[in-house]
């Protein structure tokens, strides 16, 4: 009897071909050829009367599989070359070295992804939203980072991610002032780039990033006595440094 072909596991792999797959069927004994469209298999082992594995050629498009033996040959099933994906963004393309920003990789391709990595880690979670994006939360890490993304195509070209480094405050200057609004502060520190926020105690300061290391903010009105003063930056909060109201003398 001719074989009969039921399945080829995976359906789906990389144009470039060289990843092995497995087909099921019957009456595979004495196998004398194994075909991908019009290209032979790499290679083939027939395991057993009804399992071969084979070495997928490269090829494009869907493509037809069949078996051939002395008894004849196999009907076909298909199988799918399919691209590898592209990214073409990352956003946000920094965050936290504690991970666990959400992240949306734009690109091609993406459907059946298998993998999102950030530098050598897996991504702590993610989602296919469709062909075109993943929504991705980000692992660990320090520096910048190649992503990528791998599905049944291979893996993606890179975008980068950055891990920024907690900001971290040093000095206020003047440390003290007065109890209305308006006085100039310089806050001196690192990782002060990505400034969002400049507290005063629970108030929201105005205030100006003026490099990586300096921030000028203009203290809020508050009452006499002391007060942490502390940034948010898109890495996290930093720590806080004492600044002093001091009430007008009393007339």
């Amino acid at each position: 009897m001719a074989p009969v072909l039921t399945s080829v596991v995976p359906n789906t792999g990389p144009a470039a071909g060289t990843n092995p797959v497995t087909l099921n069927g019957s009456q595979f004994t004495g196998a004398t050829a194994v075909t991908f469209g019009s290209a032979a298999a790499l290679s083939y082992t027939v395991t057993s009367p009804s399992v071969i594995s084979a070495t997928v050629p490269p090829g494009t498009g869907i493509v037809n599989v069949t078996v051939r033996t002395p008894a004849g040959l196999s009907n076909a099933v298909t199988y799918t070359y399919a691209a590898a994906p592209t990214l073409t963004s990352i956003a946000p393309s920094q965050g936290p070295a504690s991970g666990g920003t959400t992240v949306v990789l734009t690109g091609t391709g993406l459907t059946g992804a298998t993998a999102v990595t950030f530098g050598s880690s897996p991504a702590a979670s993610f989602t296919v939203n469709s062909a075109t994006q993943i929504t991705a939360v980000t692992p660990a890490g320090t520096g910048t980072v190649a992503c990528t993304v791998t599905g049944p195509g291979g893996t993606s070209n890179t975008v980068f991610y950055t891990y920024l480094t907690a900001p971290v405050l040093t000095a206020l200057s003047p440390a003290q002032g007065p109890t209305g609004a308006g006085a100039s502060v310089t806050l001196t520190g690192t990782g002060l780039t990505t400034t969002t926020t400049v507290l005063f105690g629970s108030t929201p300061a105005a205030f100006t990033v003026i490099s990586d290391t300096t921030v000028v903010a203009l203290a809020p009105a508050g009452a006499a006595g002391t007060v942490a003063v502390g940034v948010t930056t898109a890495a996290g909060a930093s720590n806080t440094l004492t600044y002093l109201r001091v009430a007008p003398p009393a007339i």
